[in-house]
């Protein structure tokens, strides 16, 4: 499989060269030359295949052959060690748990099958290579965690002061070994700027190997294909068409399910549910797209004015805007709309959100409104214990922590404070 640049000023790479680069040399991101379908007998009896199984079907052609297959298998093996279950409210909304791995967020996936893919990569590799990540919420925690203790790679996360949640930080900030933390003066989408331009320095490049491990990293993104599948499994005899509302920040997920429908997936319709970040909401109501800053949110790993992987999107529907409007429909909502929302799935189902998971559950009821005859699934991409104070707050019950949490609570955290692009640069060639 070869990846071009969707600048489509740089040459075609392996997946090997795009995992390690992880942006195009003309800055653009990297995105498979071609799809080819998984056959329909596939998806009509996925039921009989298991998650390992159809993780490898639905990723080899876009990893091998810089991967052999037993590798791969491996990969997924060590990727995919928990579980992804499905919760069901109603006859027409369920919710997709993303939150069973060791972080509790949906980026463990990305984050573990990267950090073994660049571990394979680099095993007869002396030159370390340094992973830079920006993170709005979990994908620091996760990359951290997925990368700790991998031999050659150090790793540097950017997140934005005062910006996560306490559990959420201290996920990032505590592990220590090859792990270095960044906290930045500014949001998130600051943080995703210093990265992509220490990318683009030639200062940096020329005296060290870099990578990123956001999901603009196709070893981080495509991954994320595979929840998509395993939902699938579980609600294919259903004889109502399957749509996915997804949580929708930097647009990773939402891309990765519009792959899995190149796949041949079975889903009728996606849904990206917005908070008061709305970018993509307004793009499919005026057909203008106007990035913005970010604004903070109780759903801060949706905190994102310009989400970097719509490009991806676009590019999927051959960047037709009426092609594009008849897979993805978008909402956004307000704080106060998320803080109903989680009341109303606790009194109503008695089931405890997540401030990202209830505004997808707030797009599953805004698109049941004009469409009858769907199941609509949301992901619920974190555990709500990483939002405790927000979560506590709304529904009036202590929740218990779970044991994932409660062992980085007592550590201290460890960050280096930068409020410019020039500290972030000086802060990576001295060390």
């Amino acid at each position: 499989m070869k990846y071009y640049s969707l600048n489509r000023k740089a040459k075609k790479v392996s997946f090997k060269e795009a995992v390690i680069k992880g942006l195009a040399p003309d800055k653009g991101l990297y995105f498979p030359e071609k799809t080819t379908p998984l056959p329909k007998d596939f998806f009509k009896n996925i039921s009989q295949y298991s998650n390992e199984e159809i993780a490898f079907e639905a990723i080899k052609q876009f990893v091998t052959p810089d991967i052999p297959e037993t590798v791969l298998k491996t990969i997924i093996q060590e990727t995919l060690s928990f579980d992804f279950p499905i919760v069901t409210f109603d006859k027409t909304i369920s919710t997709l748990e993303l939150f069973h791995g060791p972080t509790m967020a949906f980026k463990d996936v990305g984050a573990r099958f990267m950090a073994r893919c660049l571990a394979y990569f680099n095993t007869n590799n002396t030159k370390e290579i340094t992973v830079l990540v920006a993170t709005s919420g979990d994908t620091g925690g996760a990359v951290a965690n997925g990368f700790l203790g991998v031999k050659g790679v150090n790793v540097v996360i950017l997140y934005p002061s005062g910006k996560v949640s306490d559990i959420q930080e201290k996920q990032l900030t505590t592990l220590g070994q090859n792990i270095t933390a960044l906290e930045v003066d500014g949001v998130f989408d600051d943080c995703q700027e210093m990265v992509k331009r220490a990318f683009l320095d030639s200062d940096i490049t020329e005296t060290m190997s870099l990578t990123s491990a956001n999901s603009i990293n196709v070893a981080r993104w495509l991954p994320q294909l595979f929840y998509f599948m395993f939902a699938y499994k579980t609600l294919n005899k259903t004889d109502k068409n399957i749509v996915f509302s997804i949580p929708s920040g930097n647009f990773g997920n939402s891309c990765a399910g519009m792959m899995a429908q190149q796949l041949g997936l079975p889903v009728s319709h996606f849904i990206a549910a917005n908070n008061a970040n709305n970018s993509v909401t307004n793009y499919l109501k005026t057909k203008n797209y106007n990035s913005k800053p970010s604004v903070q949110t109780i759903s801060n790993a949706m905190d994102v004015g310009n989400p970097s992987n719509f490009i991806r999107i676009q590019e999927i529907y051959n960047h037709d805007f009426e092609t594009l409007k008849q897979n993805l429909s978008s909402f956004s909502f307000t704080d106060e709309d998320t803080k109903i929302a989680l009341k109303e799935l606790y009194t109503k189902y008695n089931y405890v959100a997540d401030p990202h998971g209830a505004v997808g559950y707030l797009g599953c009821k805004a698109y049941l409104k004009n469409n009858t005859n769907v199941h609509c699934v949301f992901l619920e991409t974190a555990h709500p214990t990483k939002f405790l104070d927000v979560v506590e707050a709304v529904i009036g019950k202590k929740q218990e922590l779970p044991p994932q949490i409660k062992a980085v609570l007592s550590k201290t955290k460890v960050a280096t404070k930068i409020g410019s692009y020039e500290a972030f640069k000086s802060f990576l060639l001295s060390h």
